[in-house]
């Protein structure tokens, strides 16, 4: 992962309630062919794009007070992640299959969304605190 990929996760850390880190991950390998590797980080990756996506869509249905700050965070991940078309497709692809898969299921803003808000919050700060740990350098 590129140092400025890495300041957008420490951005949506921070965004998360958690501190930010100064670290650098690997970059995704690139071989001859033209067909991208995943990174070894790539799913995690992929579940934090989700989980933004979640998060979009409940703080915009329960009128939260700065619920464009997740789709802001994931636009910093593409721009500092997505540098082949591929991975920027499969990084907004799992941004939207979060944001989908919660408008199928809420049409108003309940104390279930609301947990599953605080559930995706709690797994958000999980992934970029492994994030960080694992693949920092």
């Amino acid at each position: 992962m590129k140092p400025v990929a890495l300041a957008a996760c420490a951005a949506i850390a921070a965004s998360l309630a958690t501190a930010t880190f100064s670290q650098t991950l690997p970059p995704a390998a690139q071989p001859e062919s033209g067909v991208e590797t995943p990174p070894p980080y790539d799913a995690d990756m992929q579940r934090l794009a989700r989980v933004l996506g979640v998060l979009t869509f409940i703080d915009g249905l329960c009128e939260e007070a700065d619920a464009q700050q997740w789709r802001e965070r994931m636009t910093d991940l593409l721009d500092a992640e997505g540098a082949s078309p591929q991975r920027r497709e499969r990084l907004a692809g799992a941004y939207n299959r979060g944001y989908r898969s919660y408008a199928l299921t809420y049409r108003r803003c309940t104390d279930a969304a609301r947990a599953a808000r605080a559930l995706h919050v709690a797994e958000g700060q999980r992934l970029t605190r492994t994030l960080a740990t694992r693949f920092g350098q």
